[in-house]
């Protein structure tokens, strides 16, 4: 499974952003898929993961209300619709695939900035 993650940019606080995960493979749509994040001298944390089929969410206490994970199977690709964005939102945002039930595979991130 190769992982390509992109949509990262600069946006002010309060803004938007939308990442999209493009994956490669006929088996996406049987993988539950997740996104991380890291930001500077900080370790990698977990930022949302969905289901095969969408219908399991789960989201970080820290980006609840704000974030929305969604993917499109068709299309193979995973997206995070980011709003209210705040500076501590900055890091660097990593698309990951479970296979096995384990996030095994990554794909290289995109770089996420929020100004105050």
């Amino acid at each position: 499974v190769q992982l390509q993650a992109s949509g990262g940019g600069l946006a002010q606080a309060g803004g938007a952003l939308r990442l999209s995960c493009a994956a490669s493979g006929r088996s996406f749509s049987n993988y539950r898929m997740g996104w991380f994040r890291q930001a500077p001298g900080k370790e990698r944390e977990f930022v949302a993961a969905i289901s095969w089929s969408g219908a399991i969410i789960t989201y970080a206490d820290s980006v609840k209300g704000r974030f929305t994970v969604t993917r499109d199977n068709a299309k193979n690709t995973l997206y995070l619709q980011m709003n209210s964005l705040k500076p501590e939102d900055t890091a660097v945002y990593y698309c990951t695939a479970a296979p096995r039930g384990t996030f095994d595979y990554w794909g290289q991130g995109t770089q996420v900035t929020v100004s105050s």
